[in-house]
């Protein structure tokens, strides 16, 4: 994976990166009364559809459609996003709701309803205003007329228009090289609570121009996101809506995908690559966040262990509190090792904190070494912190992200439907 990252080159923009793909954004008044809360990504041509969602039980209705357009149609033209209204617990209103938005998108822009996908964010248990929604349909498809809804600015005011708590939008794109071809992988995400993913986290919508089978492209981004958004946490609630798309027009034209050979890895690559932008986004753009705190666990003897043990601290809320507080309390760290279920033995464990401000190492075989506390306060006051534990059993590794957890994040809960 090292030698195929190299191949892979930042790009502008985010879901409009890829040849193709559209973006368009509008008010439409779901929830918000103050600006845009609604986006819609068209693809030129049709495109293989892959998707992964929540393993909750309660699954919002956007999330049932979805999963059958993914595996029966296996194919999309379209995706309508809104923000404010989740869909979620919505029995067979909610589900109306997604079919005549697809039916309305079929109508405006000749997409067969079955390849309309849709996703919502927002408060569980609120059905959706639909003569809005449609008419936000309406005016986002006028749009599409339009050149100026594939640059780079309208997917940025498409991934604002999907926020609710995030912060910033959030956005990342890539190119590489396949058969002597130009190919690109560009997305937008949101999220920023309710995020412990099994699967992968809130909304993320990844677009790319590659030629690739749908087989693949599903293989490729199931097996992705539990290296990307599966490791990020921020409050340790798997919401109800939880869906990543990724859609494939094939207008790169290289040669198609059609078997796990390097081209097949390269992809692989550039998907990890835009993947992990945006899992770090919503890790960092946790509800009140002031930084984003990364785990590495290294030494181990298998990946799952590596997993387990970094997905522990990371969701150990005392130990997101020390970070807040700039607090180098390393036997929170330790403690939710310990409790995480991996075996390892602590009398070995290496720890070391790092950020832009330095290293430092703060335990050795299990106890403390003599470090300043002042010195790791500094360490710990940069926006990104990371924690390397090396449990000294292995070469295996893996890394989690998530975030402190402050006051702020109680507040904006506490009154959340408000």
């Amino acid at each position: 994976m090292a030698e195929n990252k190299n191949k892979v080159s930042p790009a502008a923009g985010g879901v409009t990166a890829a040849k193709g793909f559209k973006a368009a954004s509008t008010a439409a008044g779901i929830k918000y009364k103050d600006r845009p809360d609604m986006a819609m990504i068209y693809s030129e041509k049709p495109c293989c559809a892959a998707g992964t969602f929540t393993s909750n039980i309660v699954k919002a209705a956007p999330v049932r459609w979805d999963q059958k357009v993914v595996s029966e149609s296996r194919a999309a033209q379209a995706v309508v996003i809104n923000a404010g209204i989740a869909n979620a617990c919505t029995g067979e209103e909610g589900m109306d709701a997604c079919l005549k938005t697809a039916e309305k998108v079929s109508a405006l822009l000749n997409v067969q309803k079955e390849q309309v996908l849709v996703a919502s964010t927002g408060v569980i248990g609120m059905q959706l205003p639909l003569e809005r929604l449609l008419a936000g349909v309406e005016t986002m498809a006028q749009a599409f007329a339009k050149d100026a809804s594939a640059t780079a600015e309208a997917g940025n005011a498409a991934a604002r228009a999907i926020m609710t708590t995030d912060t910033h939008e959030k956005e990342a794109a890539v190119e590489i090289v396949l058969g002597g071809k130009k190919v690109t992988v560009g997305g937008m995400c949101k999220g920023s609570g309710m995020i412990h993913p099994d699967m992968c986290t809130m909304l993320s919508f990844v677009t790319t121009d590659a030629a690739i089978s749908q087989e693949l492209l599903q293989e490729a981004l199931r097996a992705d996101v539990e290296d990307t958004y599966n490791m990020i946490s921020v409050d340790g609630d798997t919401s109800t809506n939880d869906t990543c798309l990724l859609l494939a027009n094939g207008m790169a034209q290289n040669p198609q995908i059609t078997e796990k050979n390097e081209d097949y890895a390269l992809f692989c690559a550039a998907l990890n690559a835009v993947n992990e932008a945006l899992a770090k986004q919503m890790a960092g753009d946790g509800e009140g966040a002031t930084a984003l705190f990364e785990v590495k666990i290294i030494g181990a003897e298998s990946v799952r262990q590596a997993k387990t043990l970094a997905r522990a601290v990371i969701t150990s809320n005392l130990t997101k509190a020390a970070i807040f507080g700039h607090d180098a309390n390393w036997g929170r760290i330790l403690c939710a090792m310990g409790y995480s279920g991996a075996q390892f033995d602590p009398e070995k464990v290496d720890l070391y904190f790092e950020s832009a401000a330095g290293r430092m190492q703060i335990i050795k075989d299990g106890v403390a070494v003599d470090y300043s506390e002042k010195e790791a306060a500094r360490v710990l006051s940069e926006p990104s912190v990371t924690a390397v534990a090396d449990v000294k059993m292995g070469v295996e590794s893996a890394t989690a992200w998530g975030c402190d957890l402050t006051y702020d994040y109680i507040k904006i809960n506490a009154d959340y439907r408000s």
